[in-house]
């Protein structure tokens, strides 16, 4: 059996144009990074596994999207604060708000509302809370004085049904940034269009999580390779790393 190189052209390839979300409703993209061995986390972050081109590309598939969808625990451990523009960006926002709006996923809204997830958010894209219904409601009503929220299932979050509501208010192209946990689960709902996997060149071994962590699938989700690219510049340190990304076969 003979091999074949995905790509023999090495012509420049524009991220924005690349990673273009391929449809105007509804469309959940995934963006993870993991080493050759499979750690979605290096000293209990994603951050340490990246280079100056993953994080270019984080940028780029944050100015596409209409919001930015995280667990309550990757929040906390990557310390994430609101969106803000960045030159990357370019003309991507035209017509939209001039970030994606931060969307939280926490079913016991153990969060922090006063800090700058909340309390800097941009104007015109305030952070919004994904919960369950039966949340407690003296936590429902701390996240309703300082964010949007949206309630939807009972004992965990309907992720479709969030989604939908999401894309309904205006944000239907959405990213989610993880954590492992959290991406499980919206995989499990069957509500993941695509993932954004970069593939670090290191090895980490220990008991990091792999990118889904949680029980698993009732049925492996087949995914079919849209593309696979490297960074061009020459730069040694970004010559391992690899940019892949793939749809879910429907």
């Amino acid at each position: 059996m003979l091999m074949r190189r995905l790509s023999p052209d090495e012509s420049p390839v524009d991220p924005a144009e690349a990673y273009a979300y391929p449809s105007p409703g509804l469309w959940v993209r995934a963006n993870m990074i993991a080493s050759v061995d499979g750690a979605a986390t290096l000293e209990g972050r994603s951050g340490g596994l990246g280079g100056a081109a993953d994080r270019h590309l984080f940028s780029v598939l944050r100015g596409l999207a209409d919001a930015i969808v995280v667990g309550a625990g990757t929040v906390r451990a990557e310390g994430y604060g609101p969106p803000r523009p960045a030159p990357a960006w370019g003309s991507l926002r035209a017509g939209r708000s001039t970030t994606p709006a931060l969307v939280i996923v926490s079913r016991s809204l153990d969060l922090d509302f006063g800090a700058p997830a909340f309390t800097e958010a941009a104007p015109d894209a305030p952070t919004v809370v994904l919960t369950a219904e039966d949340a407690d409601p003296d936590r429902l009503r701390a996240a309703r004085d300082r964010a949007e929220v949206i309630t939807a299932g009972r004992d965990r979050v309907d992720f479709p049904a969030a989604f939908a509501r999401l894309a309904a208010a205006g944000r239907p192209r959405l990213l989610c940034e993880g954590g492992p946990a959290v991406l499980a689960q919206v995989t499990a709902a069957g509500a993941l269009d695509e993932l954004c996997l970069t593939l670090s060149p290191v090895l980490g071994a220990g008991p990091a999580p792999r990118v889904l962590d949680g029980a698993p699938l009732p049925k492996p989700e087949e995914l079919r390779l849209a593309h696979a690219l490297q960074a061009a510049e020459d730069l040694p340190e970004e010559e391992g790393f690899l940019f892949l990304r793939y749809v879910r076969r429907r």
